[in-house]
């Protein structure tokens, strides 16, 4: 009888955390407060338009070397500092615009979030990322 519940409870186990491993990442927010929101088309606009615009890739740096918007720097959310971005937009005044893989990403809202908290004034946020830049066929470097 022991033995039926330690297996039970093994493969109760298993259930649990092979749910957890295959748990969906969260969605982005729809809106982050501060931020102007942009799609594709106008992301776009926005690059092509705005010359002092910095584009901030905030994924990963391997993820980076195998395609990104051209012009864009990588600046890793994680690792981002106000220093760091500081060495591309020393002027809080600079336009930035974040993104990271999309709408399951959160790397670019908590990138754009920081640059917020560091008084920079006009904040892009571009939740469709790189996802939506792909399946639009907008130009991308390698």
């Amino acid at each position: 009888m022991k033995k039926n519940y330690l297996i039970s409870f093994i493969v109760f186990l298993l259930l649990v955390v092979s749910g957890i491993a295959r748990a969906e990442k969260p969605f982005a927010p729809e809106k982050l407060q501060g931020t102007i929101r942009v799609d594709a088309e106008a992301a776009a606009e926005l690059i092509v338009n705005t010359p002092s615009l910095l584009v901030v890739d905030a994924r990963k740096e391997v993820e980076y070397s195998k395609g990104h918007i051209q012009g864009s720097v990588s600046l890793l959310d994680t690792e981002m500092t106000l220093e760091k971005l500081s060495k591309h937009a020393p002027d809080k005044s600079t336009p930035i615009l974040f993104y990271c893989n999309g709408e399951r990403c959160l790397r670019s809202s908590r990138a754009a979030a920081k640059a917020l908290e560091w008084d920079y004034k006009l904040i892009y946020w571009f939740r469709g990322g790189w996802n939506e830049w792909v399946d639009k066929g907008m130009p991308i470097s390698r």
